[in-house]
């Protein structure tokens, strides 16, 4: 399995890219996920260190890959999760979906509920217990015709349980691969690499208070261009 690949570290946060296919967190004590493997990171490169400590500030579902920060003080991930509350922390997307979007950009708005039994989210309305607001805004970048695919950059303003996945879905544009939401995977078992990647991640320096911008490069599945 591919090991994340460190972008940035300082005794405050760590900046990695997590490989699609490892969790993020998981109860599975036989399956690594990104937080054992960091904090085994942090023991090799830290030894002397009497308190280990290392914060999950964001998630990423196990199959996308993308830019994540982790806090490695309390005070660090408390700023962090301050500013995942606000405009200040940026979360950037490409996806590759199946059809057209309504337009060459815009933003959807919707109210999602998840269901923790099958751990999947659904569009629903205001009203529903348990709803929770989902934004997010998108550009298409590129339109592919045969067969008809579209590659698109998205700004998650929200941050719900597969947000992105469903609301595309729900568009008519779901992305390739997601055999949760896209009725042409559903019956298909096994890993899909799905074409969904958190490419650039911005926030501020929770001690510095300087801007920081990470950005990496998505790697599709051959077959989706």
């Amino acid at each position: 399995m591919k090991k994340p690949e460190i972008l940035f570290e300082d005794p405050h946060i760590l900046v990695c890219k997590k490989p699609a296919g490892i969790p993020v967190q998981t109860r599975n004590p036989g399956i690594p996920d990104m937080e054992s493997i960091l904090k085994n990171h942090l023991r090799e490169t830290s030894p002397s260190q009497k308190e280990l400590y290392l914060a999950v500030v964001h998630r990423l579902d196990q199959p996308v890959e993308g830019v994540m920060v982790f806090a490695k003080t309390r005070k660090a991930a408390a700023d962090l999760n301050r500013q995942l509350q606000s405009a200040s922390f940026g979360k950037y997307y490409q996806a590759v979906v199946c059809g057209k979007l309504p337009a060459k950009s815009g933003t959807l708005t919707d109210y999602l509920v998840k269901d923790g039994r099958t751990n999947t989210s659904r569009i629903c309305t205001k009203d529903t217990p348990g709803a929770k607001s989902a934004i997010l805004s998108y550009e298409v970048i590129k339109i592919q015709e045969q067969p008809l695919l579209s590659l698109v950059d998205i700004r998650l303003q929200t941050g719900r349980h597969h947000q992105i996945r469903v609301q595309m879905a729900h568009a008519g544009a779901p992305l390739w691969g997601d055999n949760r939401y896209h009725p042409e995977f559903l019956s298909k078992r096994g890993y899909f690499p799905i074409a969904l990647c958190a490419y650039k991640l911005s926030f501020n320096h929770p001690v510095t208070g300087k801007t920081m911008v990470f950005q990496t490069t998505c790697h599709w599945p051959q077959f989706v261009r």
